[in-house]
């Protein structure tokens, strides 16, 4: 299982430096043909913003690995250990629905919009809308990898990562 876990977190990673660095270069070049040459990019804007939307959907996962969504978790601190269990047991769940809520409905989306064209580019919305079914799915898969941690201990990868550094630089 590690291997696979490694696996998915390189080709995650991998995907979005790609995605990062692409907007960047686009993003760059439209602005320095803007401003030397008065003309710039016609499909710059629409693909950067759609890979954005990528962007988001894939970097979510490994962002809720480390514990790095907004959460409220006072509740916890306050109760007992059994009752922050169950808490943490009721929040894992409801996370899990939500992700594959994300997943279906992304389906739904991409489906309806197969046939939708985008302005500039004319590529179908349904690539587009795509990142949602995909980010959805892999917001589960990293949610079953880790939530075993989440509910006994409330750690995180962050936890881990980060106590491992503390130690080796001491």
């Amino acid at each position: 299982m590690d291997n696979f876990e490694r696996a998915l977190m390189r080709v995650n990673r991998a995907a979005l430096i790609a995605l990062l660095g692409a907007m960047a270069v686009i993003i760059f070049a439209n602005v320095v043909l803007r401003y030397t040459t008065s003309a710039s990019i016609e499909w710059a804007e629409e693909v950067s913003r759609y890979m954005m939307v990528w962007l988001t959907f894939l970097g979510a996962g490994p962002v809720l690995r480390y514990g790095g969504h907004i959460a409220i978790d006072n509740l916890q601190d306050g109760v007992p250990r059994p009752v922050a269990l169950a808490l943490r047991g009721l929040v894992a769940l409801l996370l899990a629905a939500f992700f594959a809520f994300i997943a279906w409905y992304g389906v739904l989306y991409v489906e309806r919009a197969q046939y939708q064209m985008t302005p500039t580019t004319q590529i179908s919305m349904s690539w587009v809308y795509a990142a949602m079914p995909v980010g959805g799915l892999l917001l589960l898969v990293h949610w079953l990898l880790i939530v075993r941690g989440y509910i006994r201990d409330r750690g995180f990868a962050a936890d881990a990562h980060f106590d491992a550094n503390a130690s080796a630089s001491l």
